[in-house]
């Protein structure tokens, strides 16, 4: 008798401590924020993470009421930075400017200590960038169908650089290689400006570039314009066929970049980041900032970045493992 009676008084002490919990959680939730709001960059300052995440953040600061400062901190492709965030308070004071590069570059390194799927909410979408896929004019290749034929006649011998192992560039020709059944000979540099130094030497063949940098170099006569990564023709360069039209499918390169915080934020502090980044996305000030830094300013429902994560996450995962790449 006594020990059920000691086992109701525990349970009965339980309830009270997780609705006291409950409590508390709710009434920080209804007064959020109250308190600066850091939103982390896992990459260097200039880059197209950065560029939004600078633009965002005076607009949300001004509409929360709260400071919002942008932090970087680079490393590992990204992972030090988002594994940062994953590990942090899950109070909506934390915010991770991310992109599709760390579904990428989680399954590009040995042991990564956060699952980009899992470990993150989905706040919104915030733009979406573009690759092109270009040629130098001394290549001789002139068209996508050239340069299939090119790559099938002599296996290895066509060179494709990028800005480094796990890139986008990268990653985007290696699913080009795989949807079209080519070998190409991957050289990875350092960075973007000797990469596309070398792809406008010669020293390089083909390669992607965003699509706003690559243009210019196509209307100077310095490179020659394959097909954009798009599923659709970018305005920026509207006679540039997609993939899909020249006959490779499967071939959706395109960038993008959203906000996150960690898994277990409450949902109505979610609910809230996600109804003022999607109105700071659509102002015409924002659009135009972006798109001078070759961004597509854009939004989305916590539903539909969420889907998108997990499509690219295992998308993703089956080009690195296909292909056997590996960043360390």
């Amino acid at each position: 008798m006594k020990l059920n009676q000691l086992r109701l008084a525990l349970t009965g002490a339980l309830l009270c401590v997780s609705m006291v919990a409950q409590t508390q959680t709710q009434a920080q939730t209804q007064t959020w924020p109250t308190q600066t709001i850091k939103i982390l960059v896992p990459f260097t300052p200039g880059t197209g993470m950065d560029t939004i995440a600078r633009t965002v953040s005076p607009r949300l600061s001004e509409r929360l009421g709260q400071p919002v400062v942008v932090q970087n901190m680079p490393g590992a492709s990204g992972n030090i930075g988002a594994d940062s965030v994953a590990k942090s308070n899950a109070d909506g004071y934390t915010v991770l400017m991310g992109a599709n590069t760390m579904l990428m570059a989680s399954q590009l390194y040995k042991n990564v200590p956060f699952n980009p799927v899992k470990d993150f909410s989905s706040v919104s979408m915030a733009a979406w960038g573009s690759l092109m896929l270009v040629a130098n004019p001394k290549t001789g290749i002139k068209s996508m169908k050239d340069l299939i034929a090119k790559a099938k006649a002599s296996p290895g011998s066509v060179t494709f650089g990028s800005p480094g192992v796990g890139t986008p560039h990268h990653m985007a020709m290696e699913l080009f290689k795989v949807q079209a059944g080519l070998f190409m000979l991957h050289v990875p540099y350092r960075g973007s400006a000797g990469y596309t130094q070398d792809l406008l030497s010669g020293e390089l063949m083909v390669g992607f570039l965003p699509v706003h940098i690559a243009q210019g170099f196509v209307n100077a006569g310095k490179l020659t314009a394959l097909a954009v990564g798009s599923p659709k023709r970018h305005p920026v360069s509207p006679n540039v066929a997609t993939f899909e039209e020249l006959g490779v499918k499967g071939v959706d390169v395109d960038l993008w970049y959203a906000f996150f915080t960690p898994v277990k934020t409450p949902a109505a502090v979610v609910s809230r980041l996600n109804t003022e980044v999607s109105a700071i996305m659509k102002l015409p000030e924002v659009r135009d900032a972006l798109g001078r830094a070759g961004l597509d300013a854009a939004s989305s429902t916590t539903a539909e970045l969420t889907d998108v994560v997990g499509k690219d996450f295992l998308r993703w995962g089956n080009v690195i493992r296909r292909n056997s790449i590996s960043a360390e």
